[in-house]
């Protein structure tokens, strides 16, 4: 099977895998028990229109977490935005594999007039890989779990004007618990990060090895793709490890490029700007004024 199959819906997905209809038609967690998929999905691709932390315990079927000999081995949370497509491999072992752990999904209907709205876009995991997956210790995944099962009595009993905000206040909270086991294994990750770091710094280097003229600036998508990356992940990584994201690591290494360029060559201004990938260099020109305190000109003339 390879077509793509849109699920808009909790009460479609639920529909798709042979569940009774959810309790709460913009939020669920579907449990190992409840899971009765009752089409064959294997090969296709399944785009959620919601948001989705998968528990997967262990390494199940044919999908790798990207764990390392210091990850912790108590479970695995995924996580997927709403548009972001997923697809099973062909084999029963991976089809079987969806089923080992527990969903919550939640529509983003259910969070469209609440704060969270506007601090959903800073939990980054969202748009991570699945290699870029947050490995569990027991404690945490007893923490994980516990705030899950308060969303489930939420959801279950008679829904009152406080039902709402309280299913809310909870995914809120477990997506702050996910931000800080983040930051625990980025830190538990130290040395593979400073290698990263490192490897970053040498992508930059060699965009510009040749001192030709560059089409455009390395994008931070370029730098994560080099390295087996998201974006978002790389971003997070240098942040933590350095204090600077990718796109102001890439901003401040240009930057010095062109401090070079303008203090010992005899190029224009715009020559500069276009070589290292600017297409217009008024662009240039805001950003290293905005970097340096001074504009091209007045550094040059500061020689």
């Amino acid at each position: 099977m390879s077509d793509i199959i849109s699920i808009d819906t909790i009460v479609k997905a639920h529909e798709m895998m042979g569940l009774s209809s959810p309790k709460h038609p913009l939020v669920s967690v579907v449990m190992p028990e409840d899971f009765k998929m009752t089409a064959d999905f294997r090969g296709a691709k399944i785009v959620p229109g919601f948001y989705q932390v998968m528990f997967k315990l262990g390494e199940c079927g044919t999908l790798r977490y990207g764990r390392n000999s210091y990850d912790y081995e108590d479970g695995t949370l995924i996580f997927t935005s709403p548009g972001q497509s997923m697809q099973l491999e062909e084999s029963e072992a991976e089809l079987e594999s969806v089923h080992e752990g527990w969903t919550l999904a939640f529509h983003p209907d259910l969070i469209r007039n609440s704060p969270l709205v506007d601090k959903i876009e800073r939990y980054n995991f969202f748009q991570y890989e699945v290699t870029e997956a947050l490995h569990l210790s027991d404690e945490e995944r007893k923490t994980i779990e516990d705030l899950r099962d308060k969303i489930v009595v939420e959801y279950s009993q008679n829904l009152d004007r406080h039902s709402q905000n309280l299913i809310i206040a909870n995914i809120e909270l477990l997506l702050d618990y996910c931000l800080r086991f983040y930051d625990r294994q980025f830190i538990t990750r130290s040395n593979l990060n400073s290698d990263l770091v490192s490897k970053f710094e040498r992508i930059l280097k060699g965009y510009y090895q040749s001192e030709l003229e560059v089409q455009k600036m390395p994008s931070v998508h370029f730098c994560a793709e080099q390295l087996h990356l998201s974006a978002n992940y790389l971003s997070d990584l240098l942040k933590k490890e350095t204090g600077k994201t990718a796109q102001e690591h890439i901003h401040l290494f240009v930057m010095e490029k062109a401090k070079t360029r303008l203090r010992h060559g005899s190029e224009s201004i715009s020559e500069i700007a276009y070589s290292l990938g600017f297409e217009y260099p008024q662009h240039f020109s805001n950003l290293f004024k905005a970097k340096t305190g001074y504009s091209p000109r007045a550094y040059r003339n500061m020689a």
